[in-house]
């Protein structure tokens, strides 16, 4: 999409930065998944809202795999930008990437993408600009969203029976 109104994918990058405390951890003193989507979801939401420029609401979650534990006195960063549009949904890809502040040790954590929908001041779907895409990774993942985009929908539709 060569959009005239596109914007930047880097507009819209979000990051969160937190220090993981006994309170954010289980029992196995490693951090609880649940506390860890709901920071995605925020700077997901912020992202979208950054793109857009209007209220937004999740649509959906992909598939969260959490590739390494995260431990109390981790750090982690939470990182979100839009990585491609449809006409007013958005695709908002969220990494995360746990430091060891001892060892300097970087690793991504987990990786996923959010659809969130803009809504207009009447709360209906809202028009959104295009995304443009900048970095090796923003055109990898702008290229291959219309393909996930596909199996979204079919995974939907595949739920309510249609």
């Amino acid at each position: 999409m060569s959009d005239a109104h596109a914007k930047k994918a880097s507009e819209s990058r979000t990051l969160m930065t937190q220090l993981i405390f006994p309170l954010d951890t289980n029992h196995y003193d490693t951090m609880f998944g649940g506390k860890l989507m709901e920071y995605m979801d925020k700077v997901a939401a912020i992202a979208a809202m950054r793109h857009a420029r209007k209220r937004v609401v999740t649509a959906s979650t992909d598939s969260l795999d959490f590739l390494a534990p995260i431990r109390i006195g981790d750090v982690i960063e939470v990182e979100a930008f839009v990585s491609w549009t449809n006409r007013s949904s958005m695709e908002i890809y969220v990494s995360v990437t746990t430091e060891n502040l001892y060892s300097g040790q970087r690793d991504v954590t987990v990786t996923a993408f959010f659809t969130f929908v803009a809504l207009d001041e009447h709360g209906k779907p809202s028009p959104v600009p295009a995304v443009q895409p900048e970095t090796e990774l923003e055109r990898h993942l702008f290229h291959h969203a219309p393909e996930r985009h596909a199996l979204r929908k079919k995974r939907k539709q595949d739920r309510l029976g249609s």
